[in-house]
């Protein structure tokens, strides 16, 4: 294991797994190819249903015999594969929970227009399973700044950060201008990866990827403070990740807490940390102020600077806008 942390290797998942001992793994993440006929640079995406089907049964199996019992395996995909996925995860895991990622498609024609791509969410010892709370931010209106929930009555239970994190998500969305992109035809945004590992690991653990393009789950593992392997079978992607890597650092924190930035802010962060984290907010007298005022930073600056430190490196990372709803107010 020592010889294989911290690495990206070049070769094909169903061999390298026979590398990586039983239960030694934290979580295990996976976006294979969709066999969409998607142009990858180095294989094709396009075999026989059953042979597909047979395919991964061979890399999900292994990947729960890695997965420690304390451990996770995600499963990233569109709704067609996933329902075939879940059918052979029942055999070797537990279920948990099936997360909807909000992320509109083009329309395909006879049928509804593709909305969301699913992440399979199940483990290998549900009374053992480590598992953390998160929270996202309050959703707003860009314009008015009101919340776009109507919470009724209840405004003064609201939490000042933000609601705690369902099976939907709605606020991560897709890269989708090719000047952010990598040379990759699946690239996942980094703080995807990074509420998954938030949720589901602690600082030093080992998160394993099978598919790992381009390096998005190493890169966001390297933000948290994680340990993390790769499996690639292009070695061009390879090389691109690393490239990538060498700019990264584990400083994705404030204070001592691990936390997912992007756009200046945090978009997820652990709930038994906000107490602590909370003193780096100006936070209402009144909860019902959180109705129509988003909290701020006391030292906004400062916490800026650290996030472009954190994000942009030496600025040759970049990331997608996050699209924002709006309300109907005048």
């Amino acid at each position: 294991m020592k010889n294989n942390s911290n690495k990206i290797l070049n070769g094909d998942a169903t061999e390298l797994f026979k590398e990586i001992p039983d239960n030694s793994i934290d979580i295990t993440f996976a976006d294979p190819p969709f066999n969409l006929k998607k142009k990858y640079n180095g294989y094709k995406d396009s075999l026989e249903f059953e042979e597909y089907l047979e395919w991964c049964e061979l890399w999900i199996k292994e990947m729960v015999r890695v997965t420690k019992p304390t451990g996770s395996i995600f499963i990233h995909n569109i709704p067609k594969w996933l329902t075939y996925y879940s059918s052979i995860l029942n055999k070797y895991a537990t279920f948990r929970h099936w997360i909807s990622w909000d992320a509109p498609s083009s329309p395909m024609g006879k049928s509804l227009q593709p909305s969301h791509y699913g992440i399979l969410y199940y483990v290998k010892d549900i009374k053992h399973t480590k598992f953390y709370e998160l929270r996202y931010p309050h959703k707003r209106c860009r314009k008015c700044g009101y919340l776009l929930k109507d919470y009724g009555g209840k405004k003064q239970g609201l939490h000042p950060f933000g609601p705690l994190l369902s099976d939907v998500w709605t606020d991560i969305h897709r890269i989708k201008h090719n000047k952010y992109r990598d040379e990759h035809p699946c690239q996942l945004p980094i703080h995807l990866l990074e509420r998954i590992i938030l949720m589901s690991t602690d600082n030093s653990d080992i998160v394993l990827d099978p598919f790992m393009g381009t390096g998005t789950t190493a890169i966001a593992s390297k933000r948290l403070g994680r340990n993390y392997i790769g499996f690639e079978l292009d070695n061009k992607y390879v090389s691109i990740a690393n490239d990538k890597l060498k700019y990264e650092q584990s400083n994705s924190k404030l204070g001592e807490f691990w936390v997912s930035f992007f756009l200046k802010d945090i978009i997820s962060l652990r709930n038994v940390d906000w107490e602590c984290l909370s003193e780096y907010y100006l936070l209402p007298q009144n909860n019902r102020a959180i109705d129509h005022t988003k909290i701020e930073f006391i030292d906004k600056k400062k916490i800026i600077k650290h996030f472009d430190l954190v994000i942009n490196g030496n600025g040759k990372i970049k990331q997608d806008s996050m699209q924002q709803e709006f309300c109907n107010c005048p």
